[in-house]
């Protein structure tokens, strides 16, 4: 085979096996049999005169060949990909898959609404949403972009902010009326906190600031979580307190189910970014996704109700 003789599924395929760092993972996105991803691999080599990976019996990486090969690959894909979108039908025409990683909260809430607009706009999208609040591996899963709270974890990754928010102490009036408002962080040592997992931890230390002054208070509880979902559904069950994006739970708070305790003492801000890795391609359909939600989050006034 001649390296002429490429064919684009060839180049797609390797850059899966690449992203992945598996070859079975890479034949399951693209629903192939390993043996068929295998040979194609094989012919790929061949074609090349040079071996592209290195295999052993737990994992594979490129070689300094395969390496070349992959950023050369996903140019030339993404080049087409954004040469087919603006030329479809004379105008720009977006289409193909994007994956998308969101917080659980968010993901449900405000950031749907905004996906439901963007789809409405460009049908021949499909958006695949993957909801938690792990952080999932950018470079080795296939995700296009992902939303996130906090700063940027890594620097391999590239980060456009998209919105600040702060997160706020939140229970719900039944709670309230049966233990109690906190009138100050420190009471929140006498009251069943319920907390999410950051970065593999429970969190547990709660920090304000008021006048100038920062406070940091060590909080429990009988519940945690990996969810930040089922964080909410267990405050709204008048379960305990938890500190939240507002941005996740201003509908309850509007609605009234929830109440901001508090509200003399600041919380911390949380920013939100959209993350990609670095270097790279970004198709044209996921630029747009990226450029219209900094539009949509923009529009979000501090503390204002998200909308789509």
């Amino acid at each position: 085979m001649n390296p002429r003789d490429l064919t684009l599924s060839q180049l797609e395929l390797f850059v899966r096996i690449a992203d992945a760092g598996s070859l079975s993972a890479a034949a399951r996105q693209l629903q192939l049999t390993p043996a068929a991803a295998s040979a194609a691999l094989k012919r790929l080599e061949s074609a090349f005169g040079a071996r592209l990976v290195e295999r052993s019996t737990r994992s594979m990486r490129l070689t300094a060949e395969g390496e070349l090969l992959r950023d050369h690959a996903r140019r030339a894909l993404g080049d087409i990909d954004d040469a087919r979108a603006l030329l479809g039908a004379g105008r720009e025409t977006l289409s193909g898959d994007i994956h998308l990683a969101a917080p659980s909260d968010l993901g449900r809430g405000a950031l749907s609404a905004m996906l439901d607009h963007f789809i409405e706009q460009h049908p021949g999208v499909r958006l695949a949403l993957y909801v938690s609040d792990t952080l999932q591996d950018l470079v080795r899963e296939r995700v296009d972009l992902a939303v996130r709270y906090g700063e940027l974890p890594d620097s391999s990754l590239v980060a456009r902010r998209l919105h600040v928010t702060r997160r706020v102490v939140v229970a719900s009036p039944e709670y309230v009326a049966r233990h109690g408002a906190p009138q100050q962080p420190s009471d929140l040592t006498r009251h069943n906190c319920i907390a999410l997992y950051r970065s593999g931890r429970p969190h547990l230390a709660w920090r304000f600031e008021r006048g100038g002054v920062n406070t940091t208070v060590r909080v429990q509880g009988n519940r945690l979580a990996y969810d930040g979902a089922l964080v909410r559904q267990w405050v709204l069950q008048g379960l305990g307190i938890a500190t939240k994006a507002r941005l996740d739970v201003v509908d309850d708070l509007h609605a009234g189910r929830l109440v901001e305790l508090l509200t003399d003492w600041r919380g911390e801000d949380f920013p939100l970014h959209a993350m990609l890795p670095a270097g790279r391609h970004m198709p044209l359909r996921v630029r747009r996704l990226l450029d219209f939600l900094g539009e949509r989050f923009a529009q979000i006034e501090p503390d204002a109700l998200p909308g789509g």
